[in-house]
């Protein structure tokens, strides 16, 4: 039996399913399944490395690896918080608010560039920028490697990691830790969904199963891959493309300042000394990971796009946006609602348009956005770690 067919039949005590079409179903299993193959920290030789990821969940809880102890990588990025901080912008050194909201950390091991801006290439490159940059935890080399090699815990797990003293090479040290806190965060992948549970069932052509799902959900999902075709950047398993875009929003940080976006992003990548192309990256000179780094170039039109978030957990992580401007989840929906086109970028590619949504597609279309949460995904706990062992007295 076809399952357009048997779509439309409800079962005893549960709500019917929509008769979903043969193209609306295949965009449906596109955004599966889940979770995605394992993925490792590009460039990161001790991505999955047990040890590494015990130090990094350390370090990611330590305060003492910013001068003066104000802040941890946990600061911005808690767990009871979904990794993020439920801020409208994070606040960095002195309490001081800095320009862009703290996005999640769940899922990152399969991003293909991080930061809103994609400054970043990798998970364990991403860790750095924070570690030194001036107005967040303000550190460097030679205190991180001070402050991990004058503790007995964390001096002998670096040296079961990485086979000597932290303090002999503190910019050595600078970057194995930062691989060490990437190894740990590409270990946070969040878990299954209502949503993948439907999706899975409908696949199988399960309708016992995907009649569990809620109708205004399958109301909402039908719009999502349908007429406001939400899938074209946010498409695949993590719900997606991994790209940059211009949605509309004002990019003015204050008066008379502004941000670039992915235009200052890509020259910032590029620069860095930390990229997949750098003498520090474990990955091999042609690996693909460094290739896509190599050719990226900045554009005109690049100026004030933002990265494309995935919408796993979105509905844990308000407010909204890479400055945090749309506090809620309905005021996100109402934004691409009531989208402004005088506020795109004129040389852009221009996809989006308003969508004009009644009152109950917008009941709908939030209704299958909060489907993407894993339930646990605020519950997440420290995985407990025994003393470390080391015969160096």
């Amino acid at each position: 039996m076809a399952l357009t067919t048997m779509a439309t039949m409800a079962v005893a005590g549960r709500p019917p399913l929509l008769d979903f079409s043969p193209t609306e179903l295949r965009l449906i299993e596109q955004h599966g399944p889940w979770p995605l193959p394992e993925a490792r920290d590009a460039g990161n030789a001790q991505a999955g490395n047990p040890q590494a990821i015990a130090l990094g969940q350390k370090l990611f809880f330590d305060r003492r690896l910013s001068p003066g102890g104000q802040l941890s990588c946990a600061s911005c990025h808690a767990p009871a918080r979904a990794f993020a901080d439920g801020r409208v912008r994070s606040l960095g050194r002195g309490g001081e608010m800095l320009d862009r909201n703290a996005p999640s950390l769940w899922n990152g091991v399969h991003e293909r560039w991080y930061g809103w801006d994609g400054a970043a290439d990798s998970l364990w490159s991403q860790a750095i920028r924070p570690l030194l940059d001036t107005r967040e935890m303000a550190s460097s080399a030679e205190h991180i490697a001070a402050t991990i090699g004058g503790d007995k815990e964390l001096g002998c797990r670096y040296r079961q990691v990485f086979g000597r003293d932290a303090q002999v090479k503190p910019q050595a040290t600078l970057v194995d830790a930062a691989k060490a806190i990437g190894a740990f965060t590409g270990t946070l992948v969040s878990g299954r969904t209502a949503f993948d549970l439907f999706r899975d069932a409908l696949a199988r052509k399960d309708t016992r199963t995907a009649s569990n799902y809620p109708l205004a959900a399958q109301r909402g999902l039908r719009l999502f891959v349908g007429r406001a075709r939400c899938n074209v950047c946010h498409i695949g398993p993590l719900f997606t493309n991994g790209e940059f875009g211009d949605i509309g929003l004002p990019f003015f940080i204050r008066p008379g300042m502004v941000d670039p976006g992915r235009h200052a992003g890509i020259a910032a990548l590029r620069a860095s000394h930390y990229n997949l192309m750098s003498s520090w990256s474990d990955a091999p000179a042609n690996d693909a990971a460094g290739t896509k780094t190599r050719h990226v170039n900045a554009q005109h039109r690049n100026f004030g796009e933002f990265k494309v978030p995935s919408l796993r957990n979105a509905a844990q992580t308000a407010p909204y946006m890479h400055d945090g401007q749309l506090a809620t989840l309905p005021e996100v929906v109402r934004h691409y609602s009531e989208l402004n086109l005088e506020r795109l970028h004129a040389d852009g590619e221009q996809i989006l348009a308003p969508l004009r949504l009644s009152e109950q597609e917008s009941s709908d279309l939030l209704a299958f956005l909060k489907t993407l949460s894993d339930p646990h995904a605020k519950a997440w706990k420290a995985r407990p770690t025994p003393r470390c062992l080391d015969a160096k007295p």
